[in-house]
C-alpha cells in the first residue's frame, strides 16, 4: 500500500492527537503541519519532528496528498474547500460544516474533482461499537424499535481557557458533541427520517471559571445548550438524543438500543472502548464479554484510568480506500446526513415542527478484529 503524504492544517490542542497516533497506522505520514499562527505550526512542527509552512505553502506541497482540516468549525467550510480547490483530499475534524448547503457544495467539488472527503468522528469504529455492531448484525436483540441517548454535563467554560464559540451559533452541544452520538446510530441503526426537538438555554451568559487571564470573565450564549430531540429513523426505530450543558449531575446511560428480542446497553460512543451489556426477553442484565479487536485496547491514560484512543483509524480506513477503490467508513454521504440530523433538530427547536431529512445514506461497511488490524502499522 502506497503511504499518503499528510498535511495538518490548525496546530491546536487537537492536533497532536493525530501527530502522535498516524504513526500507529500503515499509509500515513505526516509531513507538514500549517496555522494561520506561524508560531504556532513552528512549534508543533519541531515537537513532532516535521516541516512548519504557511497555509498556502502547505497546499502547494507537492508531498501531500491529504490534508487533516483542524480549524475551528466556523471556518471547516472555506478550509476544506481550498483544500479540495488545491486538489488534494480532505480529512476533517468533525462538525464537517455547519449546514447542509456548504456540505452540499464540498459534495459537488470533490466528485468534479475525483477527491475523496472524510470527517470524524471514527469512535464507532472502537472495539466497543463494532461489537455492538456485530450483536445487532447476528440478531441478538432482534430488530431494533427504539433507544435512548444523552451526553449531559455543564459545558466547557469550566476547563477552557477560551470557550466562547462554543456557546455561539455553530457550537452548542448539539454540534460539538452530538456528531459521536449521530455516528454511532447511524453505525447500528442507518439513516434518519426525520426529527423533532425542545430546545433551551439555561442562562444568557457564562463565566470561565478556568484559571488564568480570563477568569471570571462573562461571556454570551447565542446557541441552544439544552436539546431534546426524537429521531425517526428509516427502519421505523424511534431514538431520542439529549445533548446538554445544562447539567450538574446525571445517571442517564449514553447509549441504550431496544429490540424485539432484547436491550444493547453501549458505552460512550465518545470513545472507542467500554462495557456493554445484554438483556434478554428474559430483561436480566448482564455485561458482554469483550471480544479482541485491536481498537478496544487500552494505549492511552486519560487520568481516570487507561483507555483505548485510536483517533486517525478514519483516515487510515480513507487511505486504504483509496487504494482499494472502495468506499470509505467516514464517508462525506454519511457526514452530511450526520450534519443534516444536527441542523435539523435546532432547526425543529426554533420551528416547533418536525423536519423531514432531504439526505439519506448506508451503513458503514462493519470493520471487525481483521479489518482494524489490517490498517495498523
Amino acid at each position: 500500500m502506497e503511504t499518503l503524504g499528510i498535511g495538518i492544517i490548525g496546530c491546536g490542542n487537537i492536533s497532536t492527537t493525530y501527530l502522535r497516533l498516524a504513526p500507529v497506522f500503515r499509509g500515513l505520514q505526516v509531513r507538514a503541519v500549517a496555522d494561520v499562527n506561524m508560531g504556532a505550526a513552528e512549534a508543533r512542527a519541531a515537537e513532532y519532528g516535521v516541516k512548519a509552512q504557511s497555509v498556502e505553502d502547505l497546499l502547494a506541497n507537492p508531498d501531500v496528498d491529504v490534508v487533516i482540516n483542524l480549524t475551528i468549525p466556523d471556518a471547516h467550510f472555506a478550509v476544506s474547500k481550498s483544500i479540495l480547490q488545491a486538489g488534494k483530499h480532505v480529512y476533517s475534524e468533525k462538525p464537517l460544516v455547519l449546514g447542509l448547503e456548504d456540505g452540499l457544495a464540498l459534495r459537488d467539488l470533490a466528485a468534479a474533482r475525483g477527491l475523496r472527503v472524510g470527517c470524524a468522528p471514527d469512535t464507532f469504529l472502537g472495539g466497543a461499537h463494532q461489537q455492538a455492531r456485530a450483536l445487532i448484525d447476528e440478531g441478538r436483540i432482534g430488530t431494533i424499535t427504539a433507544g435512548s441517548s444523552a451526553v449531559m454535563s455543564h459545558g466547557m467554560e469550566h476547563w477552557h481557557p477560551n470557550p466562547d464559540f462554543f456557546f455561539l451559533p455553530g457550537g452548542g452541544p448539539m454540534l460539538d458533541l452530538g456528531p459521536y452520538y449521530i455516528a454511532n446510530l447511524i453505525n447500528l441503526i442507518g439513516p434518519v427520517k426525520r426529527v423533532g426537538a425542545l430546545t433551551t438555554s439555561a442562562t444568557p451568559t457564562r463565566t470561565i471559571t478556568t484559571e488564568g487571564p480570563r477568569q471570571g470573565q462573562e461571556i454570551p450564549v447565542k446557541t441552544p445548550t439544552n436539546i431534546h430531540a426524537l429521531l425517526e429513523f428509516a427502519n421505523r426505530a424511534t431514538v431520542n438524543l439529549s445533548t446538554s450543558w445544562d447539567v450538574w449531575a446525571s445517571k442517564r446511560v449514553n447509549m441504550e438500543l431496544y429490540g424485539t428480542e432484547g436491550s444493547l446497553f453501549v458505552p460512550d460512543p465518545n470513545f472507542f472502548g467500554g462495557a456493554l451489556e445484554l438483556a434478554g426477553r428474559d430483561g436480566v442484565i448482564a455485561p458482554v464479554p469483550q471480544w479482541d479487536h485491536p481498537f478496544g485496547v487500552p494505549n492511552q491514560d486519560h487520568g481516570r484510568g487507561p483507555i483505548a484512543n485510536y483517533r486517525t483509524a478514519g483516515l487510515a480506513d480513507m487511505a486504504q480506500a483509496l487504494a482499494e477503490g472502495r468506499d470509505h467508513r467516514c464517508s462525506l454521504e454519511r457526514t452530511l446526513h450526520g450534519v443534516e440530523v444536527m441542523t435539523a433538530v435546532l432547526k425543529s427547536g426554533e420551528t416547533g415542527q418536525f423536519v423531514t431529512l432531504q439526505t439519506t445514506c448506508t451503513r458503514p461497511e462493519a470493520l471487525g478484529a481483521d479489518a482494524a488490524q489490517a490498517l495498523l502499522a
